[in-house]
């Protein structure tokens, strides 16, 4: 029963975390579209289930860099939401002084080295961490979350091959959400699977339906283990769908109808809900309620961002060197 109960408890905290990211993203797209929030956004939405499944697997002391669509992985690393809103909307009590914007996001005290938008840029920066940890021994793990479109930079196999020669404790994620910016990437690559790449430089490597929360965990916590026992490190590729376009208010001529259609029908939440309603773990009405109070989180996380102050002119010249 205690198993049944801890099980039960993980599905609906996985919803939850879910629902967050998906009530948070949601609010963030329409406040950009009316010109509430300066500088791009990025939304993450129909790919919540690899940032909550990947960072479930994870201590609050592990590091995650992730890229110009990070809002997700923030979230699910722990994030302060107020802090998270206030700086998107620039203000000084963002988690950046609302000087890193949507973009350039992050929080170190949450183990977040922070959002970045240059593509594969997650990758060294997931290698170097881990080094740091490898080298005072410590047993922290890295993630490095990026897209199908930065294994075609130089950057991606450089990163492998280093991590591979020293074993070293990161966790590499692609998001296989089909399009490199506005092209479909299957017409850029004769690979059939970023995962297929890791064998060339000895990295064990696994592809999971990255719309299945719970089969993201699985395998997610099985590479964390490994990488935190030496064993690293481990190219894990979740094949997932943006349901909007690159970026903010990007028409997505691109996109064949009937395939959005099809990915828009496995919406993770919808399919973490089925599994809890089939499982019998909690009823709908709760389920509702679950996400009601997700909407009602980033309401006051908006609130506490248009009340919060800018930043004074003179933090221009503050945190640009390191004591």
């Amino acid at each position: 029963m205690a198993l049944q109960a801890q099980e039960k408890t993980r599905i609906i905290e996985l919803f939850a975390r879910m629902c967050l990211i998906r009530a948070f993203e949601q609010r963030v797209s329409s406040l950009y579209r009316e010109s509430e929030i300066p500088g791009f956004i990025h939304t993450s939405l129909g790919q919540e289930a690899v940032a909550v499944g990947v960072c479930a697997a994870l201590r609050d002391e592990d590091w995650i860099a992730t890229t110009h669509r990070g809002h997700g992985h923030c979230l699910a690393k722990g994030a302060d939401v107020d802090g998270a809103m206030a700086e998107l909307f620039g203000k000084a009590t963002g988690l950046c002084k609302g000087k890193g914007g949507s973009m350039h996001i992050a929080d170190p005290r949450k183990g977040i080295l922070g959002a970045n938008a240059i593509v594969g840029a997650s990758l060294p920066l997931a290698t170097g961490a881990a080094l740091s940890s490898h080298v005072l021994g410590r047993d922290e793990v890295t993630v490095a979350f990026f897209g199908e479109g930065a294994a075609n930079q130089g950057v991606f196999h450089e990163a492998l091959n280093l991590a591979s020669i020293w074993q070293l404790p990161v966790l590499f994620v692609c998001e296989n959400n089909r399009y490199a910016e506005f092209t479909d990437s299957r017409t850029m690559s004769r690979r059939e699977s970023v995962a297929g790449l890791g064998s060339a430089y000895g990295v064990r490597s696994t592809e999971v339906d990255g719309n299945d929360v719970e089969a993201v965990l699985a395998v997610a916590e099985d590479a964390v283990d490994a990488c935190r026992s030496g064993e690293g490190p481990v190219l894990l590729e979740a094949l997932t769908y943006r349901w909007q376009g690159h970026y903010e208010g990007d028409p997505q001529t691109y996109k064949p109808a009937e395939e959005a259609e099809a990915w828009l029908a496995r919406d993770p939440l919808l399919l973490a809900r089925a599994r809890i309603e089939s499982q019998e773990l909690s009823s709908a009405d709760d389920l509702d309620e679950i996400f009601r109070d997700a909407e009602t989180r980033v309401a006051r996380a908006e609130e506490f961002a248009r009340s919060s102050p800018y930043p004074d002119a003179a933090e221009i010249f503050t945190d640009v060197y390191a004591d």
